[in-house]
Parts: C-alpha cells; sequence; structure tokens
C-alpha cells in the first residue's frame, strides 16, 4: 500500500480521507448561530450589515520597483490580518481557542495536544452554506510541521512514561539474549560467533568505496533541479509551459542512471537495495523542489503583472458617466474582500472559480489593459480587489518563511537547496521548525544504535533466511520441477515466517528512528514524526499513513492533491494512482533484492485497496481487535509468502 504519513492537511483543510479539517485561524472569540468562527473584533450584530474591508492607502508609496524581492514588494496588511489582531488583543498570542463540538477549548499554544490537533486536523470548520464545496483541490497541500519526538525516543515524554515502557525494554534485552544465543551455536558449530558470515562478506567484499562515490556524486546530481528554477526565475524557461517538461525529462534520466549503474557494476542486492532507494529519495526530493518553487514562480509572475496593472490604474482618468467596459461592478464578486487577504484566502478563491470560464481578477487585468474607458465605480473596485490579490500573493509567496530572505524567490539558493537535500524531509518547504542545539552524545546514541541493529539483522539473517535461500537455489540447480519445489511452499513459509517479521520490525525500527533521528539531530530539525503508532491500525489505509509519514507527506501532496487538481480526477482515482505509484517503487525494491520482475508485490499492495473498503463496512467498521488482528496477519505473513514466492518461481 502506498505509504504516504504525516501530518498533513491540504490548503482546504481536509485530510486525504476528508473527514477532518483544520483550523486556519485560532484566534477566534466566538461563532454565530451556523456554527462558523467570527473574528473577535465583529459583534454578532456586525455579521449581517458590516462592510467589506478592503486594501486601502496610497498606491504610488506601497508598492516598489516590480524587480525586487518579496519583502520590498510587499504592502502593508489591512486593518484585519492577524499581526494587528495580536496588537489589539495581546493575550491571543498565547491563547488558543479551537470549535469542538459545540463548545471551546481553551489552552497555550505550546500544548502537546493543541499540536498533536493541529498534526492531525481532528477539528472542522463547517461550510456556513451547508455540504460540501465544490471546486479545484489545491495541489499543493499545507504541511504542519511542529517541534515532536518520535514515539520510541527517549525524550519523548509520552514514551518515557508509557505504561508499557517495561516491554519496550524487555523486547531489546530478548533481542540480546538472542542474539547471543545465536553467537554460541555459531561458535559451537563454525568456531566463530559469525558463523560462516556470508552475507557480511557479501555485503563488504567489492566496491563499497565506489558505492560510497556514487552515492555522493547522485546526491550533488540533485543541484540540476535547483539550476532549472534559477532559469525559470531568470526568465529563460516558463515553468507553466516547458519547465516541468524539462524536470520530468530530467527525473528520467535520473532514476534510469542509478538503475543503469548498479547493472553495469554488476552490485549485489545489499548496493542495489541502498543506492536505487536512496535514489528514489533524491528523486522525490527534486521533485518537491522542482514543482513548489516552479508553482511559486507562476505566483511571482501573477503577482508582478498585478502590480504593473496597478500602476497603469493609477494613470486612468475615470469616466462620468457609466462605462460599458466589461466586467461591470455588479457582475465581480467582492465578498472576499471581507477577509484579510492571505494564502488560504487566495485558494479557496481560487477553487470558488474553479467552474468560471475566465476569472473575475483575469477581465479586470484585461480591462486595464485595453485601455477602454473605466467609470469611477469600476476603477475604485478594481483596485480593491487587485490590491486584495497582491497581498495574498505576497503572503503565499512567503508560505511559512519568517523571515524575507527565505521567501520566493531568495530562496533559490545553492545552500538552501542542499539544505533540503539533507534534511529528514521529503517535502519541500521555505522553512522548516528547528532545535537550538545539537546533542553529540543523542546524536552518538543514535549512530550507535543503528550499526547495533543492522548487526542483529545480519546474524538473524544468516541463521534463519540464508539457509531456506541456499536450499530454494539448490533446488531449481538440480533441475526440480516447479510442482516439487512447490511441495515445500508450506514448510518454507513457516521457517520463513517469524525471522522475516523480526526482519521487518528491525528494518523499520533502523530507517525511522535509528537513522532519521540521527540526520535530524545534525540538521538541527525539530520534527521527529517520523511515524505514528501504526502497530496499532485497524486498517491499511491507517497503515499506509502511520508507518511512514515522510513518505505520506510526499504522496499525499505531490500525488493525491496534484491528480486531483492536475488530472481533474476525483479523490477514488487518485487513491488508485497514488497506490499504484507507491506498489510500482516496491515492486522496485523486490527486483533489487531478488533481480526478478513478477509484480507479487504490486498484486497484493493493490488488494489492500478492497480491504480497505472492507474495514469501513458496518460488520468491521467498529470491531477494532479484530481489525488489528486482520492487519497483523497480513504483516506476519506477507513478507514471508513474497520472499517464498519470488524464491520459488
Amino acid at each position: 500500500m502506498s505509504q504516504y504519513g504525516g501530518s498533513l492537511v491540504d490548503s482546504e483543510g481536509t485530510r486525504v480521507d476528508d473527514e477532518h479539517e483544520l483550523l486556519d485561524n485560532f484566534h477566534t472569540l466566538g461563532e454565530n448561530e451556523n456554527g462558523v468562527i467570527k473574528p473577535p473584533h465583529f459583534s454578532p450584530a456586525d455579521d449581517e450589515k458590516r462592510e467589506p474591508v478592503s486594501s486601502t492607502g496610497s498606491s504610488e508609496e506601497e508598492y516598489d520597483d516590480l524587480s525586487g524581492d518579496v519583502a520590498t514588494l510587499r504592502r502593508r496588511r489591512v486593518k484585519t490580518s492577524a499581526d494587528d489582531l495580536r496588537r489589539e488583543l495581546p493575550t491571543l498570542t498565547t491563547i488558543t481557542q479551537i470549535k469542538k463540538g459545540r463548545g471551546f477549548v481553551v489552552a497555550t499554544a505550546d500544548d502537546p495536544a493543541i499540536q498533536e490537533a493541529v498534526r492531525h486536523g481532528l477539528l472542522r470548520i463547517p461550510d456556513p452554506k451547508g455540504g460540501k464545496r465544490r471546486g479545484e483541490r489545491a495541489r499543493f497541500a499545507d504541511l504542519v510541521f511542529t517541534r515532536k519526538f518520535s514515539a520510541f525516543d527517549r525524550q519523548n515524554h509520552d514514551a518515557a512514561n508509557s505504561p508499557f515502557h517495561g516491554f519496550f525494554t524487555l523486547f531489546w534485552m530478548a533481542v540480546f539474549f538472542f542474539v547471543v544465543k545465536i553467537g554460541a551455536d555459531n561458535w559451537k558449530a563454525y568456531g566463530s560467533p559469525l558463523g560462516t558470515n556470508e552475507i557480511m562478506k557479501t555485503m563488504f567484499r567489492r566496491d563499497v568505496l565506489v558505492l560510497l562515490v556514487a552515492d555522493g556524486v547522485m546526491c550533488a546530481m540533485t543541484g540540476v533541479s535547483w539550476l532549472l528554477q534559477r532559469a525559470v526565475r531568470a526568465g529563460y524557461v516558463d515553468w507553466d509551459r516547458t519547465g516541468w517538461v524539462i524536470q520530468n525529462i530530467w527525473q528520467t534520466i535520473f532514476i534510469g542512471a542509478v538503475i543503469g549503474l548498479t547493472l553495469v557494476r554488476n552490485w549485489p542486492w545489499s548496493h542495489t537495495v541502498f543506492f536505487v532507494m536512496h535514489g528514489v529519495v533524491m528523486l522525490m526530493k527534486q521533485h518537491s523542489y522542482a514543482f513548489y518553487n516552479g508553482y511559486l514562480s507562476s505566483a511571482y509572475k501573477k503577482r508582478a503583472h498585478l502590480l504593473f496593472r496597478l500602476k497603469e490604474l493609477e494613470h486612468v482618468s475615470p469616466v462620468q458617466s457609466p462605462s460599458h467596459t466589461e466586467p461591470p461592478v455588479s457582475a465581480i464578486s467582492n465578498s472576499h474582500l471581507g477577509q484579510a487577504p492571505s494564502a488560504h484566502e487566495y485558494r479557496e478563491r481560487r477553487r470558488s472559480m474553479h467552474y468560471e470560464q475566465v476569472p473575475d481578477i483575469d477581465k479586470m487585468a484585461a480591462a486595464i489593459g485595453s485601455g477602454n474607458p473605466l467609470d469611477e465605480e469600476q476603477v475604485r473596485v478594481f483596485e480593491r480587489i487587485l490590491k486584495w490579490e497582491v497581498d495574498a500573493l505576497t503572503d503565499e509567496l512567503r508560505g511559512k518563511a519568517t523571515t524575507s530572505d527565505r521567501a520566493y524567490p531568495n530562496n533559490l539558493t545553492f545552500l538552501n537547496h542542499y539544505e533540503f537535500i539533507v534534511l529528514p524531509t521529503l517535502v519541500y518547504e521555505l522553512e522548516y521548525p528547528r532545535s537550538e542545539s545539537m546533542n553529540l552524545y543523542y546524536a552518538a546514541e543514535k549512530i550507535a544504535a543503528c550499526f547495533g541493529v543492522i548487526f542483529v539483522m545480519i546474524m538473524i539473517s544468516q541463521a534463519f533466511i540464508y539457509p531456506v535461500v541456499m536450499q530454494t537455489v539448490r533446488m531449481k540447480e538440480e533441475g526440480l520441477p516447479l510442482a516439487s519445489r512447490f511441495e515445500h511452499f508450506p514448510w518454507m513459509l513457516l521457517d520463513l515466517i517469524f525471522p522475516f517479521i523480526m526482519e521487518y520490525l528491525l528494518a523499520w525500527y533502523l530507517i525511522w528512528e535509528t537513522i532519521l533521528n540521527f540526520v535530524a539531530e545534525i540538521t538541527y530539525f525539530a520534527d521527529r514524526s517520523f511515524y505514528d503508532a501504526w502497530w496499532n491500525s485497524v486498517s491499511w489505509d491507517q497503515f499506509a499513513r502511520d508507518w511512514n509519514r515522510p513518505v505520506h507527506n510526499f504522496l499525499l501532496r505531490h500525488v493525491y492533491h496534484s491528480s486531483i487538481s492536475a488530472m481533474k480526477v476525483d479523490k477514488h482515482t487518485a487513491t488508485l494512482i497514488t497506490f499504484f505509484l507507491s506498489a510500482c517503487v516496491h515492486e522496485l525494491v523486490m527486483w533489487c533484492i531478488f533481480k526478478k520482475l513478477r509484480g507479487y508485490l504490486l498484486v497484493l499492495q493493490m488488494c489492500q485497496l478492497p480491504l480497505v473498503k472492507l474495514s469501513r463496512t458496518k460488520w468491521l467498521r467498529h470491531q477494532s481487535t479484530l481489525g488489528n488482528m486482520m492487519f497483523w496477519l497480513g504483516i506476519f505473513t506477507g513478507p514471508s509468502i513474497l520472499c517464498s514466492l519470488y524464491l520459488i518461481l
């Protein structure tokens, strides 16, 4: 199944299953009779009679030259901006009010429960008109990063004080004594605690240095995506026309070269798995970096175009009689002027206009550029709406950046690109929460745990998996027919089921707990929520969301939402596309190990879709224990069944 994970909600505040929404503005004091949150400076009586707040002020003094950066081009915010609200109501900077049911929960902004609510989008703002709103789903979702430790990290307060902490200790003690027992048996049989040690010899026999150099070159080559974005910014390439095509061609060449090198060098499975999987990670990082910055480049161009039209509008002399130039004021929607201009409101406006042939803003820009006469009301309304759009686009270009040097296009630096390449995330953002210091002892602890887990995995594989593999190889070399080999299938399955579940758990812990936490520590990356409690999953879609949050973030933003936005498909088709792409990547892993393309893993992963539907039926929807048992049955049997199929066939 596709592993899309993370604390991700889209621009409308919806998760992938459309069941939860994020509160976009927590600084609220009340709600109207329809349950709609209202800004604190509006009384209930103001709800019907208030005039829309517009972007007002001098147009000449508030705009600089179009070649300036986002900071210099930025116009002063309107009175209802979040900054003004904080100045007017300083107590709101530390108080967060969340609509939950029909009441409010009041908590401090750094409350862990509030961070969790933000992360999972557990709260909903209802549509004031009722029902679901239709329109264009945002291609780039809003990813919520918070300061958080992973579930098994000793710095996690909840994990350290968990009533199940003793079982965690017991597990690692059992692993230690299990490895001691394997080593003792090896010493008795072979005179060495490592036994015959074929796996380690295969891993380090040749090309280790070549592998490391090739991996460094591969990471360096991601700079091609940065160079393309520099060309887009300079105007040499138009992202919406040819830029995205060039990027996709480069990505195809990149992953093809990665796979091709493993074939040319004839690397063993260990080298191939590491290099190809790291190549896929670099591919996803490049895609996220390029397509998000490409989207921002389009917003930047549009903002510059609107600023140019505003400059032209300043020199327009309005006519006294009503103008017949399209569009008339009566046909223009200006309800959004009642909201503070922001990236969220801008996306909401785009979404609401999805089914219109030509958006109002484009009609107004065309009317200004045509030179046709405009009356006073048109000039006034055009100016207010264009200024609102410019402010909203400015907010979009700033993203989550707290300083202007990280806002687009100032973020397109060599350092910013390669900083993202080493961060433990696959989704590009202009800025992430960072830690204030690095704990060298903690980093050493994680890297020691990493090598320790690898050693345990090698010992288990050598003792319990390698002999089974060699047995199937001998059967094929002896020319045993397929029917005869299949007679050994049940016994092979039983021999592999426990070693494989152990390897599965250790491989997951190795990557998502030790390696990613080590990288996060040395890069000062504060959001360590690389996974959630996937072991409590009651359905396969829950497992897909929780066991690998970084990949979940990527697939949700760049595959699921982009499929809906760019390909105009419904959410069910987008889910199918996402699952299929993920299954193809996992089948690639099987090829790396067995050098066979059989499609067994792809088929089994796609079979999880009907299982998800089954888990939502009335018979299983509330059977959490049964759902968790079915999930663990799949985890227990799946890896051993797959390995047996690839070995026998």
